[in-house]
């Protein structure tokens, strides 16, 4: 088989008439150029298929150009969400001309602390933040430019970005009780997920208890499967004949929820009314409709990026909270 010969910034330079040093001004965008130049450049890069060798342009920049992002592959979490959140921080980093490394949350502090020894990344995004971090301590202590799409309950001198998860629980609650309803409920995620003390199921709950005050209501954990999701419901009814609205803050028992409701003999919304926690496209594609707050992965993932990415250029990253936002739809009146 004959070899292929890798196009080189020199090649890339004959071709377009140009000195090598105009080819890297124009990649790199740190010398202007003029637009004529440039775009004779630019056709040849395109002509000749050059891509930029990884490796010189880290040792020319100090640079690896690649991104951690630590990814909570473990029980309790809904993978077809946390795509969405990986999908958005990818594409956002390709923007900044960074690519990203994945990271599995088991690791923990030792994972973190060797990817940030070996070099490989200028920075670090961390997902499935708990309320007491064992990695918030390391995060301080390395110094490497980082930043949580959660928070923990001591965030003084990190960057966070996620949901308003207090609000939003309490958002579901307020829209139940302008509904009439006087005994609520919410389901939760797994009994994992709030045995770790993670900080998104944590603060839904609070948000919605404190919305409650006045009103009957009770938050349980719910875990995924149908069996399960339906011997809840049913307890949950045979303690609180009573209860007319439901809040469920767990993508994968949605369906099952409204099936064991619909087993139970109450129809949505007529006999119970449900506000969901999800992504759009779970709460549409729910037979009635889902009235839900969304859990707006895209915008989160690309402000994680936009935020890391400030902070390696030396800029100010102050953390944030979105605003949540309820949509009616058919399951709730």
């Amino acid at each position: 088989m004959r070899k292929v010969r890798t196009v080189t910034i020199a090649d890339v330079a004959r071709h377009a008439g140009v000195a090598v040093s105009t080819v890297s001004y124009v990649l790199s965008g740190k010398r202007a150029i003029s637009a004529t130049t440039r775009q004779r450049v630019l056709e040849s890069v395109r002509a000749l298929g050059y891509h930029p060798n990884a490796g010189a342009r880290a040792l020319a920049s100090k640079r690896a150009n690649v991104i951690a992002l630590v990814l909570p592959l473990r029980a309790g979490m809904n993978l077809p969400v946390l795509m969405q959140f990986a999908t958005s921080v990818v594409a956002t980093a390709r923007q900044f001309d960074h690519d990203v490394l994945l990271m599995t949350a088991d690791e923990g502090p030792e994972g973190i602390q060797r990817v940030a020894a070996s070099a490989l990344v200028d920075g670090l995004l961390l997902m499935d933040v708990e309320v007491r971090d064992p990695r918030v301590p390391l995060l301080r202590e390395l110094g490497e430019p980082s930043v949580l799409i959660g928070f923990p309950a001591d965030a003084d001198g990190l960057t966070c970005v996620d949901l308003d998860f207090a609000r939003a629980g309490a958002l579901c609650a307020e829209h139940l009780a302008a509904g009439g309803h006087r005994e609520i409920a919410l389901l939760g995620a797994p009994r994992v997920v709030y045995e770790r003390g993670t900080g998104f199921a944590e603060r839904t709950r609070a948000g919605f208890t404190a919305a409650a005050r006045g009103l009957t209501a009770v938050a349980v954990p719910c875990e995924e499967t149908y069996d399960e999701v339906a011997e809840t419901v049913k307890l949950l009814f045979d303690r609180h004949p009573g209860l007319t609205g439901l809040v469920v803050h767990n993508e994968a028992a949605v369906g099952h929820v409204l099936a064991a409701l619909r087993a139970l003999g109450r129809s949505v919304p007529e006999d119970v009314s449900v506000v969901a926690i999800c992504p759009d496209d779970v709460a549409e594609r729910a037979s009635p409709a889902l009235t839900s707050v969304l859990i707006p992965a895209e915008d989160v993932g690309h402000e994680a990026v936009r935020l890391l990415m400030a902070k390696l250029d030396g800029l100010p990253a102050d953390s944030m909270l979105l605003e949540p936002r309820l949509t009616i739809r058919e399951s709730t009146r």
